[in-house]
């Protein structure tokens, strides 16, 4: 595995961290197409748990198969592999050291009534199957996000104590928080900040809207002459909140959408200094040979 300057300068930004983590950091850095740019893409599958099996994977059949995504990962040449417990296990053994893989560590369900995960795995699992970080999900506005920001706390020790890095996806949603303001301007980026603040080392979040909900941050925008009128200008104001860049932060793919609108939101994301996209149902949902085109095309607007 070669190291960039490129990848020695970002593994620069994380000061306190041990020589294990930043490797499985250089190692996620250092895979597929976009190795050594200081770019990624990662492919997640832990649609299973949030949305049920037929809503996730009976658009394409194949899906249905954990061993399905490993390979496409692999295939089209991402960064990374994010999904939970099961499907990990399902092929740790065939696919060892084939591609950098994150295990997902909670999960909630499309039957809950409330917004909080439970935690489904354990450090000690993403040290058996290999795993060069874990990933959690907080939901920032919630009535349990401080309980849910707690149990990261904890496991990223743990996990950073045995040299596995974090992956945080930070989602607005609950409490007084309406459809609106989960993907607000000054939302999102205050997600985004929350994750660094509680030690992510890699960040996920939605593209912003340029919608501005709170009320005393909309006046502190407004005040400063922050540009939000365009999506590269608020994914370069998402990336500042987050150190100002000295952490990588990937923004999801979403909901499924035709291909054009998502090339365009990626070269936006591109254009606004984001690390890469964290692409599940607009993949997987897709034919593999489709999926592996719009992965390509998807990865190319990075390279550029």
């Amino acid at each position: 595995m070669k190291i960039t300057q490129k990848v020695k300068k970002i593994l620069a930004n994380y000061e306190s961290d041990n020589p294990g983590t930043k490797a499985n950091l250089a190692r996620i850095l250092s895979t597929g197409k976009l190795a050594g740019t200081g770019k990624l893409v990662i492919l997640p599958v832990d649609q299973g748990f949030e949305h049920g099996p037929a809503r996730s994977f009976a658009p394409n059949p194949d899906a249905y198969d954990p061993h399905y995504h490993y390979q496409l990962a692999i295939d089209a040449g991402c960064s990374a592999y994010a999904a939970p417990l099961g499907p990990l296990e399902a092929g740790a053994d065939t696919f060892a050291g084939a591609i950098p893989t994150i295990l997902k560590m909670n999960s909630s369900n499309s039957l809950a009534t409330i917004k909080d995960q439970a935690v489904t795995a354990s450090v000690g699992d993403a040290l058996r199957l290999g795993c060069s970080a874990i990933g959690f999900t907080i939901y920032p506005g919630a009535e349990d996000q401080f309980a849910m920001m707690e149990e990261i706390r904890e496991l990223s020790e743990e996990a950073k104590s045995v040299g596995i890095a974090t992956v945080m996806w930070s989602y607005p949603r609950g409490g007084k928080l309406d459809k609106a303001g989960e993907t607000a301007l000054d939302v999102t980026a205050y997600a985004a900040h929350l994750a660094a603040l509680l030690g992510a080392h890699i960040i996920k979040v939605k593209p912003p809207t340029n919608v501005l909900w709170q009320p005393e941050a909309k006046a502190a925008y407004e005040k400063a002459n922050v540009d939000i009128s365009t999506l590269d200008k608020r994914i370069a104001h998402v990336v500042q909140s987050c150190f100002n860049g000295r952490r990588l932060v990937v923004f999801s793919g979403g909901e499924a959408k035709d291909e054009a609108a998502l090339l365009a939101e990626v070269t936006a994301l591109r254009n606004g200094g984001a690390t890469g996209s964290i692409i599940g149902r607009n993949a997987f949902q897709r034919k593999r040979e489709d999926a592996l085109a719009l992965l390509g095309k998807i990865i190319d607007i990075y390279k550029s």
